[in-house]
């Protein structure tokens, strides 16, 4: 999943949490999506198709690694174009799950 594709599903799923209002959540006015928790766009869901997609490009990084050291290789430059879309692709997983974690640890240190 790219960047973009990540924002853009994000912002949309916070337009349509703003849109729904505390009091609809609370009286079970809530949009469908909301009440079940299945829900196209929910985070948990986001989360884990990214996840899926950065493991598909290691896993295709892998194999182009391997064809390039057994000689199978086609096309180099496919090949070192796959290896680094797999070594972005984990550094921005990263870069996310850092900010995550900050972002819990920031809500957790918080008084109430």
């Amino acid at each position: 999943m790219k960047l973009g594709e990540i924002t853009n599903s994000l912002s949309g799923m916070n337009k349509s949490l703003l849109s729904t209002s505390a009091a609809e959540l609370g009286s079970g006015l809530a949009p469908e999506g909301l009440k079940s928790g299945n829900n196209e766009n929910s985070f948990s869901n986001v989360l884990k198709n990214s996840i899926e997609e950065v493991n598909d490009t290691q896993v295709k990084a892998y194999n182009a690694m391997n064809d390039i050291a057994s000689g199978k290789v086609e096309n180099l430059q496919d090949a070192v174009q796959k290896i680094e879309e797999a070594e972005l692709s984990l550094k921005l997983g990263l870069e996310v799950k850092n900010k995550a974690l900050g972002a819990y640890k920031q809500i957790m240190s918080m008084q109430v």
